[in-house]
């Protein structure tokens, strides 16, 4: 379940809520209780980033690359 940031307009109170994405967003703030919440955008908590990252994971041995297969024929 991803966690979501939360900002009170009324308030200002900040916090984080651990909700499915199916969940309604919430609406009530736990510091003041007004009905002023609004769900932030942030950064996600992890980058993918390396070349080939999906082709190497899991890989042993020779197999290592499997988009190269060494015909260097176009595909058609």
């Amino acid at each position: 379940m991803p966690l979501y940031e939360y900002r009170c307009d009324t308030c200002e109170h900040e916090f984080e809520a651990l909700q499915k994405m199916s969940d309604e967003p919430l609406v009530h703030c736990p510091a003041c209780d007004e009905a002023t919440l609004r769900k932030l955008v942030s950064a996600a908590g992890f980058r993918l980033k390396g070349d080939g990252w999906y082709e190497t994971d899991f890989k042993s041995g020779t197999k290592r690359n499997i988009a190269d297969s060494g015909d260097d024929s176009p595909t058609k």
